[in-house]
């Protein structure tokens, strides 16, 4: 396939980057649609939550959510995709309203996690998917395309890692020495402020170019799940795993190489966690791909919603005209 390079820059007054003719066109895409709140028994009892829209038998999106959200960071997104395409977003064990069961009943791994999703889809009979990808997402997301490339119909990457370039050294630091260092006082600076409401707060409002028109509603409910009685040690310990996504960027990298899923990148260039110059080296092992970077955070579509549905609808009708 010939290398597709897009780049576009979303000012600040106009934050789509579209005529208010296609942000309308796009808004209409979202009447009449019904979402539905599930949960579903997936294995050993765990029961995990998902929000689902679209007809059966459509194409299938996979919304994989970052940390510390939850389906809830897609709740606009949905509707805008679901009058031609099925899409669901499950929450992982331990956020959002799927069950959190205790980290010894539990392995509280990517590993199992993708496990959970992997099961998750096949019950749901999703044979084929387009998967979008978003911080704890990509631990995810990218294991489960390496596990079944053929299933696979694009990868939507937002602000998601899978080379060591893309992690931001600085924020890192406290999760690197917990990972060298898997002792509570290690553990203490990751407990007082990145599994705080300070923290998850940052996580929304970090680069937002208008902080103001972001909801509170967000960390406050990411919080109250965090909140749970006895999270915080779950999530330490799927936090202390993610140092496993290291060892795995070799493999996925390889996957890209020798499948080469259609890809678009959609990236918000202020995030304080994961890096530009990480965007930018997907472009070394996918030939196609597109990318679009906004002038935003972490949480992209808390800004940009619109012309992101927008491209992912010219994007999965690309990727579903190939099929």
């Amino acid at each position: 396939m010939s290398q597709r390079i897009l780049f576009a820059m979303f000012a600040a007054e106009d934050p789509g980057g579209f005529t208010p003719a296609a942000r309308s066109a796009d808004d209409d895409a979202h009447k009449g649609v019904k979402v539905a709140y599930r949960t579903m028994k997936v294995v050993d009892g765990l029961d995990i939550f998902y929000r689902e829209a679209g007809p059966k038998n459509a194409p299938c999106v996979l919304l994989l959510h970052g940390f510390p959200s939850s389906s809830h960071q897609f709740r606009n997104l949905i509707p805008l995709l679901a009058d031609k395409y099925r899409v669901v977003a499950p929450d992982f064990p331990g956020y959002g309203e799927s069950s959190s069961p205790p980290a010894d009943k539990f392995p509280y791994t990517c590993d199992s996690f993708t496990n959970v999703t992997e099961a998750f889809t096949e019950k749901l009979g999703l044979k084929s998917y387009a998967i979008y990808l978003h911080d704890i997402g990509s631990s995810v997301g990218f294991r489960l395309a390496a596990r079944h490339p053929e299933r696979v119909t694009g990868l939507i990457i937002q602000n998601a890692d899978a080379y060591p370039e893309a992690l931001n050294k600085e924020f890192i630091k406290p999760l690197v020495a917990y990972w060298e260092d898997r002792s509570e006082a290690k553990a203490k600076p990751l407990r007082d402020w990145l599994l705080t409401i300070e923290g998850t707060k940052w996580h929304y409002l970090h680069g937002a170019r208008h902080p103001e028109l972001i909801s509170p509603d967000n960390w406050v409910i990411d919080q109250a799940g965090q909140d749970r009685p006895g999270n915080k040690d779950r999530l330490l310990v799927f936090l202390y795993d993610t140092k496993t996504n290291l060892d795995h960027y070799k493999a996925w990298q390889e996957y890209f190489r020798k499948h080469q899923p259609p890809a678009l990148v959609l990236w918000g260039k202020n995030d304080g966690i994961f890096t530009v110059e990480g965007a930018e080296m997907y472009r070394r092992d996918l030939k196609d791909i597109e990318y679009h970077y906004f002038e935003t955070g972490h949480f992209t579509l808390e800004e940009d919603v619109v012309p992101m549905a927008a491209l992912m609808r010219d994007f999965l009708a690309r990727v579903t005209a190939k099929k």
